[in-house]
């Protein structure tokens, strides 16, 4: 499904390099999105030593765990082809971590990919792919 936003594209003076601001900016658009599906944020950015998670979301039943790919230009192909069998496979390896870290027994799990395609002087556009891998 394709969303178009209206990013602010970063704050002048925002400290790390400007891929790292673009991330932010893209992680930011699919939190809001996920809430707007009525999930709960309940970890951004969650590190351990294997990795991090991007966003951790649950709507009550199931976790949702989302990797966010965000691309300014075209060129490097569609933001979701980031995904690759290996990200994946450690992202799965990552979420094991948090549930451990944060005690939770068994729960149903989807892995989702938010896709984020910023175009200099375009709308944002937005792809959320449920249960991507």
């Amino acid at each position: 499904m394709g969303t178009a936003l209206q990013p602010a594209r970063g704050t002048p003076g925002e400290p790390g390099a400007p891929h790292l601001r673009l991330g932010r900016v893209g992680e930011h658009f699919a939190a809001r999105h996920l809430e707007s599906l009525g999930l709960v944020i309940l970890s951004k950015n969650w590190r351990c030593r294997e990795g991090e998670l991007d966003l951790v979301a649950t709507d009550g039943t199931t976790l949702v765990v989302c990797e966010v790919k965000t691309r300014s230009v075209p060129g490097f192909g569609d933001p979701a082809e980031a995904v690759t069998e290996a990200k994946s496979a450690r992202i799965r390896r990552v979420a094991g971590q948090w549930l451990r870290s944060f005690h939770v027994g068994w729960c149903r799990i989807r892995f989702d990919v938010i896709a984020v395609s910023m175009p200099p002087g375009s709308p944002a556009r937005l792809r959320h792919i449920p249960g991507a891998f």
